[in-house]
């Protein structure tokens, strides 16, 4: 298929979104599962963030990148949607844990002082706080990926810039963002100490930069003719990014193996996707940024309580009461996806659209087709 036959929305990616979300969820809750051993696949768990960024270079590009070529970009227009998407449930959740905070302080319970970072606030309302402004770990943690999809929204431009020179060699394009990626997260280490993959706070804006590049550079890839056979290469590249992260090989192994499934689960033909393609798995990568944001306030709330509910006193949890409450997180999602993170958007989106002249009907259609798909958490 040429770009123009393409499907405009990629459903099997919408899906893809649910199980990045999913694999930082048992990540983020395992400790609290009364068991003695820690699966690598779990341990690893916080590359889901790298599956999102590497999604969200792809998508934005699917979306916007030949918009940019023509001219026909609005950057103000660009951003705005970016905040009508992330920054209503980015807030939501902040104002969440500091409720549970408070509360807590007022009943005399012990937390850890830096969730109610207050020097640390203004960072957080700006979406500064994976830049290097927040001066310690605080408020809603996993929130600190949206500082830094924000960071490369504002930069998308000069991503886009690079990646459109090169959309007649794709592969080029794929190949020297793997080199680079794979670049820098050797260089990262070597200097750090620590993996690029597992900064959050301090160094979050640069860890998004290789991912999200990666992403831009794969699109060019689907752009100039989607893969044949992408089922197989599909089941191909999940296999090597689950078997890379369950014996510890290099982060980087998993993340470029991420992007290959992305690709190829972007290059099935619609009405093929399967289960992918299905409302139900849709439906959960449409309330995937929710299940990843609300992750942190739930655990607190939910974990603190079945603890204290059970009598367990180091938070690790009966294997049913634990599967309860990772159900009940996907409820909450819900809930906030539908009663917040939705009517918010649309509401601020609309607020946009009263004030710009009418466009041209199609490709405001395509926008709002993609939008559930567009972004991370």
């Amino acid at each position: 298929m040429s770009p123009a036959q393409t499907p405009v929305d990629l459903r099997p990616l919408t899906a893809l979104r649910f199980m990045a979300a999913l694999w930082v969820v048992l990540y983020t809750f395992w400790p609290n599962l009364d068991v003695s051993f820690l699966p690598n696949l779990a341990a690893k768990g916080y590359l889901g963030v790298e599956l999102f960024f590497v999604l969200s270079g792809f998508i934005l590009s699917h979306v916007y990148l030949h918009a940019f070529a023509e001219k026909r970009f609005s950057y103000r227009g660009f951003l705005w949607a970016r905040i009508a998407r992330v920054y209503p449930l980015h807030v939501f959740t902040l104002l969440g844990v500091m409720a549970l905070g408070l509360a807590a302080v007022a009943v005399g319970m012990n937390i850890d002082a830096s969730v109610l970072s207050w020097k640390s606030l203004p960072a957080h309302l700006l979406m500064l706080h994976a830049w290097g402004f927040a001066s310690e770990a605080g408020w809603n943690h996993p929130s600190w990926s949206i500082s830094a999809e924000w960071f490369a929204y504002l930069a998308f431009p000069l991503f886009a810039l690079a990646a459109w020179p090169l959309r007649k060699r794709p592969w080029v394009a794929t190949a020297g963002a793997a080199v680079f990626l794979m670049g820098l997260y050797a260089a990262f280490e070597r200097l750090a100490g620590f993996p690029l993959t597992e900064a959050t706070f301090r160094w979050g804006a640069l860890r998004i930069v290789p991912c999200f590049a990666y992403g831009c550079a794969l699109y060019l890839v689907y752009r100039r003719a989607p893969l044949p056979r992408a089922g197989l290469l599909a089941l191909s590249a999940a296999i090597v990014m689950v078997a890379s992260a369950s014996v510890l090989a290099w982060d980087a192994i998993t993340v470029l193996a991420a992007g290959l499934l992305i690709l190829a689960l972007a290059s099935i033909p619609d009405g093929r996707a399967g289960w992918l393609g299905s409302r139900p798995a849709v439906y959960l990568g449409e309330i995937s940024y929710s299940v990843y944001m609300v992750c942190a306030p739930w655990q607190i709330l939910a974990v603190n309580l079945a603890a204290r509910a059970t009598g367990v006193e180091d938070k690790r949890l009966h294997v049913l009461v634990w599967l309860g409450i990772i159900l009940g997180l996907i409820v909450a999602a819900a809930a906030t996806y539908h009663l917040i993170e939705r009517p918010a958007r649309q509401a601020l989106r609309a607020m946009a659209d009263r004030r710009r002249p009418p466009v041209d009907h199609t490709a405001k259609q395509s926008e709002t087709v993609l939008q559930p798909s567009d972004t991370i958490v």
